[in-house]
């Protein structure tokens, strides 16, 4: 194991035993309770979520939290939900991923050049975390970052990725342009340690309504690719 790969393993220890954010323990708590139908049969995870992929990553996707039916049942992020569904079959589109779903933890699937993590790791009410919960989670993305040396991409998935990955840059020594950028599918900022790429969210309000198509993240990843040095 090499020792970023050590790195990321402690830190995911870490990660799945926070309780900081109380009213996420409780929600995320209550999820894994009170189970839909469909999932009955399912004993959720219902705990943080760390981040996971290729510790070589040179491209980092940023997202905002788990689903509370999705990764918080199945145990990794943005699996077993439709925002997932669209998500993995774009990173495999991409040559990041090596299959085109996932739908659980032991699913088989890898991420090659590519982590996936989130700004906040427990599934919030409503899907909207409060700002204090957000500050409580991103030294654990902070932490990931440090340790994916490789990367020089975050594709940020939503303008709450996008504001995140601002702090998160400016708290490890890049600081952000005045006027502060704003957020957009296809926006792009370099900076000293990484380029930021927005991309909208692939929530089902989005991809449901042709807000986000397959093409338009496509291109996306095709873009963080070249910015990478893999293409």
């Amino acid at each position: 194991m090499s020792e970023t790969a050590r790195g990321l393993a402690a830190l995911e220890a870490e990660v799945v035993a926070c309780r900081r954010c109380p009213r996420l323990v409780a929600w995320r708590e209550q999820a894994g309770r009170e189970k839909r139908a469909a999932y009955a049969e399912w004993e959720y995870w219902a705990r943080p979520l760390p981040g996971f992929g290729d510790p070589g990553a040179r491209v980092v996707v940023l997202g905002l939290a788990p689903a509370a039916h999705g990764g918080n049942r199945t145990g990794r992020v943005f699996t077993g939900d439709r925002s997932g569904d669209f998500l993995f079959a774009a990173l495999w589109r991409a040559g990041f991923a090596s299959q085109p779903r996932s739908v659980a933890l032991d699913d088989g699937l890898e991420l090659r050049d590519c982590y996936v993590t989130a700004t906040v790791r427990c599934a919030p009410p409503a899907n909207r975390p409060l700002p204090a919960e957000r500050d409580n989670c991103l030294p654990y993305a902070a932490r990931e970052l440090e340790l994916l040396e490789l990367a020089s991409v975050i594709v940020c998935l939503g303008g709450f990725a996008w504001q995140a990955a601002l702090r998160l840059r400016t708290q490890l020594g890049d600081p952000v342009p005045v006027p502060r950028p704003r957020f957009g599918h296809g926006a792009e900022l370099p900076g000293r340690c990484w380029t930021l790429l927005g991309c909208f969210h692939p929530s089902q309000q989005n991809t449901f309504t042709g807000r986000l198509t397959g093409a338009m993240a496509d291109s996306v990843l095709a873009r963080a690719r070249v910015i990478a040095g893999l293409a």
